[in-house]
């Protein structure tokens, strides 16, 4: 296994990480615990989770599963706070479900949230402490002073953020120097050979800046590993299938269509599509590593050989020739509204 920096710390974290987005969504618990103690074998060191994930079922697994292991001092625990808070009757189409503060990354959520995840993760701190998509309308200031004290405080090692757009990521950065408040050291968006927009601004200034970047939905929930037949029938347990709304926007007829010439691509090295998904994105520029998340141990199985490869030249042009640097041919920011005009954009070209 290949260790990378993570961003300018001192801390190395393994060219693939496990995500669990599917820890009791729908894999089972003993199943999960097998997956989380196989990649730790393997050589995997992070293990990415978030506070709404499985309504913090996942966090609670994936205590109980460390606790048993006795891994703890070699598995890099990275966490989320959402910006919104999940509770019954909650729902993203109607905020008249919210409490008045329950919602963005104000100190009051920041605070409360991580004291629920290290209860929930039965750990007395967490390596990686991220914000899940941006609160634009909170100042950095009370964002990065929050995450800071919990830094002084020893509850949080290092943070980061998920799904924020170049211009905010590097405007953190700036209110931390100012300020001395503790620094992103990380930033976690979605990256895949569908939608490599990150690739415009992202990526280059977290090259500029020294923040690593952990990349989520590498196989593009699937498309690219030949999961979907149709972007209107969805095969059964897939994600589009079982949870709907903005994951079954993802499958689309051009991303099929990428996936499918992709397919013949990877079958000419002798891969699988997985496989050459998650090592496409594995060597791209700038990446600390991408998240599998496997729902079965078969399929973390499958995937692990990919720690040993490199991506050749001939198939990294094959693969510009089907999606350009910088494109889109499905929307994997489709819950970034910021990201909105430009797909627009890209669409009507």
């Amino acid at each position: 296994m290949e260790y990378r920096s993570l961003g300018r710390t001192g801390v190395k974290v393994s060219s693939l990480c496990l995500g669990t987005d599917n820890f009791a969504d729908p894999t089972p618990e003993d199943e999960s615990a097998r997956i989380l103690d196989m990649a730790l074998d393997e050589g995997i060191n992070l293990v990415d989770t978030g506070d709404i994930y499985a309504d913090g079922e996942g966090e609670k697994i994936i205590g109980r599963a460390i606790k048993a292991n006795g891994r703890r001092h070699q598995t890099l625990i990275a966490t989320k706070v959402d910006h919104g808070r999940r509770r019954p009757g909650y729902s993203l189409d109607d905020p008249a479900l919210y409490a008045p503060n329950d919602y963005g990354h104000s100190r009051l959520n920041i605070i409360r949230a991580c004291e629920n995840s290290l209860r929930r993760l039965q750990t007395d701190y967490i390596d990686l402490y991220q914000l899940h998509r941006p609160s634009p309308s909170i100042p950095w200031d009370e964002q990065l002073g929050a995450l800071t004290d919990l830094v002084r405080q020893g509850k949080v090692r290092y943070i980061g953020c998920s799904t924020h757009p170049a211009w905010s990521v590097a405007e953190s950065v700036m209110v931390s120097e100012m300020k001395g408040y503790a620094r992103f050291v990380s930033e976690q968006p979605p990256y895949n050979l569908l939608d490599r927009r990150i690739e415009n601004e992202l990526v280059p200034m977290c090259e500029k800046l020294g923040i690593g970047l952990i990349a989520w939905a590498p196989m593009a929930m699937g498309v690219l590993a030949g999961r979907y037949a149709s972007a209107s029938a969805y095969p059964e347990g897939s994600r589009a299938a079982l949870r709907g709304g903005f994951y079954a926007d993802r499958v689309t007829e051009r991303g099929i269509e990428v996936g499918r010439r992709f397919s013949l691509i990877a079958a000419g090295i002798g891969l699988t599509p997985a496989q050459l998904s998650i090592l496409w994105v594995k060597d791209q520029p700038g990446l600390v590593g991408p998240l599998i998340g496997p729902r079965t141990v078969e399929q973390l199985t499958s995937l692990i050989p990919v720690k040993d490869m490199k991506l050749d030249e001939d198939t990294r042009a094959a693969c510009d020739a089907l999606v350009p640097p910088g494109s889109v041919a499905a929307d994997f920011h489709n819950t970034a509204n910021w990201m909105k005009m430009q797909v627009a954009w890209e669409q009507a070209k």
